[in-house]
């Protein structure tokens, strides 16, 4: 009876040491740092826009977690280098060939990708790249253009990075649609290191997107979780031109103090609270 009563004090100790963290991160997090943190040094007329997609019903859709600055052939060049493919419109013949694809498990390169919209506006450009060996599975991104000239006097190029991680049915209105995997951060990475990778980057920055996210849910009601900053790659200027080296500017102090909670509280909350399939 001792040995048990130890172990459940130790237990609730546990808990309320969890629980305390928790609410002292969100605190810092949502509190505090948003007060104190100015991350928008590198592009400051973002400052004040938002930073989700919407679906065409208006429903809160994928966060913008990436983007791109250079011309419109600069993306496409550099997309092209990183090994990703410019997504096919959404036709008729598309649509029945992506169904064929993951029924009949034969490659679509370029299948479609569903609409979303930002400041009202459909996707300028969407990518992806595919995983396997048919267009059930794949990373993918969605681009706009939201500034002619930013700080570098290039245009600028918001985007909505995540993984696709099956085919199946909208929780809204049963129609067949892909469901992305919850680690959004893990998406916008990957497609930051393929474009550093193929040497078309010259820099590599932080900006504020929107903010620490652990039980986010997108248009099709898929969970998701993030902290909350936007990637952006400067691209170099001009098709088949290579950068030498890429600069990696750093985050202001009190940004990279978030970045270390959220780290740390991301992995405790998320490993107690999703299942191992889903992280």
């Amino acid at each position: 009876m001792q040995i048990r009563a130890h172990h459940i004090k130790w237990g609730a100790l546990l808990l309320t040491t969890a629980s305390a963290l928790v609410g002292l991160y969100f605190l810092i997090a949502y509190l505090v740092l948003p007060l104190l943190w100015r991350h928008y040094e590198h592009q400051e007329a973002l400052a004040g826009m938002p930073m989700i997609t919407r679906t065409a019903s208006g429903i809160p859709g994928d966060p913008i977690n990436v983007g791109l600055v250079g011309s419109r052939s600069d993306v496409l060049c550099g997309m092209n280098a990183a090994g990703w493919y410019p997504a096919d419109p959404i036709t008729l013949r598309s649509s029945i060939e992506i169904v064929g694809s993951v029924l009949l498990d034969r490659p679509y390169l370029r299948a479609p990708v569903s609409h979303l919209y930002y400041d009202n506006r459909r996707q300028d450009l969407a990518f992806e790249k595919p995983v396997g060996s048919n267009a059930d599975r794949r990373n993918h991104v969605r681009f706009w253009r939201v500034l002619e000239r930013g700080e570098e006097g290039r245009a600028v190029w918001l985007g909505a990075a995540t993984f696709d991680r099956g085919v199946g049915f909208s929780h809204d209105d049963a129609r067949i649609t892909h469901h992305i995997a919850p680690d959004i951060d893990a998406e916008r990475d990957l497609l930051t290191d393929d474009l550093k990778k193929a040497h078309v980057v010259q820099t590599i920055y932080e900006v504020a997107g929107i903010g620490p996210t652990l039980n986010g849910r997108n248009g099709e009601g898929d969970p998701y979780y993030t902290d909350g900053d936007i990637k952006i790659s400067v691209l170099v200027a001009g098709c088949n031109q290579h950068a030498a080296t890429v600069a990696v500017l750093d985050n202001p102090p009190l940004v990279a103090m978030k970045n270390l909670a959220w780290g740390a509280i991301a992995r405790t909350v998320l490993s107690a609270t999703m299942p191992a399939g889903k992280r």
